[in-house]
C-alpha cells in the first residue's frame, strides 16, 4: 500500500512540477518576468489596432514594462481598457499620457510621455490615453492626396514617353550612338598605343632633364668663373693702363705725322718722288753693271801674274 502511495506521490509531484514550468515557460516568453515586482497602470483607448497582450511599453525608447492585459469595457462602450505592468523604480507623473505607436509592420507598442511635475499617480490609477496615427494612417493622409493630383501628370509624362519612343528620330540617335561609341572604342585603341611609346618619352625627358642639370651646373661654374674675372679687372690698375695706352696713341699719331711730313727723312723717303726715282734709276744702273760683269769680267778684274 506505501508503495503505491508514493507512486502516486510521485507523480502528483511531477505533474505539479511540469505546470509550474509550463506557466513560467509560457510567461517566459509572453515576456513576463514573476521574480520581478511590478506596478500596474490602466489606460482606456477606442482603438488598439495592432495592439497584443505583451506588447512592450517603451520610455525614450527604453522598454519598462509590458501590456498585461486588453480587455472591452462593457461598462463603458466604444472603449478598451489595457492594463501596463511597469517596473516599480519607475513612478508616473500625474498628466502623462499613454500613447499607441505602430510601426511599418502594424505592430502596436505603448510609448509612455512623462508629464512634469513632482506629483505622481497611484499605483492602479488610469492613465489619459493617446491612439497615435500609424503609419498607414499618414500614407493615406498625407500622401494619398498628394499622389492623386500626381495621377494626371503621369498619364500625361507616359503619353509623351510613347510618342519620344514611337520617334525615327531615337532610332536615328540611337544608331548614331552606337556609331559613336565604336569611334571612341577605336580611340580607345589608338590612345592605349600611343601611351604604349610614353616610357621612350618618359625616358627622353629624363635624358634631356638630365643635359640641362650638366648645362645648368656648367653655366654655374662659368658664373663663378666671371665673376673671378670680374673681380680681377676690378683689382686690376686700369687707370694707368688707359693712360699708357694714351701715351701709346698719342706716340703714334706722332709717328704718323712726322712719316706724313717732308720734313723728316723717313717723310721724305715716303713722299718725295724725286728721291724714289733716283733710287730707281741707280739700282738700274747697278743691275746693268751687274750684268757686264757677268758678261766681261776681265774688264773689272785685271789679270793677276805669278812669276
Amino acid at each position: 500500500m506505501k508503495s503505491e502511495y508514493a507512486k502516486e506521490i510521485k507523480i502528483g509531484i511531477a505533474v505539479l512540477v511540469a505546470l509550474v514550468a509550463l506557466i513560467f515557460g509560457i510567461n517566459y516568453l509572453k515576456g513576463v518576468n514573476l521574480f520581478k515586482a511590478s506596478n500596474y497602470y490602466y489606460v482606456s483607448y477606442t482603438n488598439v489596432t495592432g495592439l497584443a497582450q505583451s506588447a512592450p511599453v517603451t520610455l525614450n525608447g527604453y522598454k519598462v514594462g509590458l501590456v498585461r492585459g486588453i480587455e472591452y469595457e462593457y461598462d463603458n462602450p466604444g472603449h478598451v481598457l489595457v492594463e501596463l505592468s511597469l517596473d516599480r523604480q519607475l513612478r508616473i507623473p500625474q498628466g502623462s499620457k499613454a500613447e499607441i505607436v505602430t510601426d511599418m509592420l502594424g505592430t502596436s507598442t505603448v510609448d509612455l510621455k512623462l508629464a512634469g511635475g513632482q506629483t505622481f499617480c497611484e499605483v492602479g490609477s488610469r492613465l489619459e490615453g493617446v491612439e497615435g496615427s500609424g503609419l498607414m494612417d499618414q500614407v493615406n493622409s498625407e500622401l494619398m492626396p498628394t499622389a492623386i493630383k500626381i495621377m494626371p501628370h503621369i498619364d500625361s509624362l507616359i503619353v509623351s514617353l510613347t510618342k519620344i519612343a514611337a520617334d525615327p528620330a531615337l532610332l536615328s540617335s540611337v544608331q548614331r550612338m552606337d556609331v559613336i561609341m565604336a569611334n571612341l572604342e577605336t580611340t580607345t585603341i589608338n590612345l592605349n598605343r600611343a601611351m604604349a611609346s610614353v616610357p621612350a618619352l618618359v625616358g627622353n625627358a629624363n635624358a634631356t632633364l638630365a643635359n640641362v642639370k650638366q648645362m645648368s651646373e656648367d653655366l654655374t661654374k662659368v658664373s663663378a668663373a666671371l665673376a673671378v674675372i670680374s673681380e680681377d679687372l676690378k683689382n686690376m690698375p686700369l687707370d694707368s693702363t688707359m693712360e699708357n695706352i694714351n701715351n701709346i696713341t698719342a706716340n703714334l699719331d706722332r709717328a704718323t705725322e712726322k712719316l706724313n711730313s717732308t720734313n723728316s727723312s723717313l717723310g721724305l723717303l715716303l713722299n718725295d718722288p724725286g728721291l724714289y726715282n733716283n733710287l730707281n734709276s741707280s739700282a738700274a744702273h747697278v743691275d746693268s753693271i751687274l750684268i757686264d760683269l757677268k758678261k766681261q769680267p776681265k774688264r773689272y778684274i785685271p789679270s793677276i801674274k805669278i812669276f
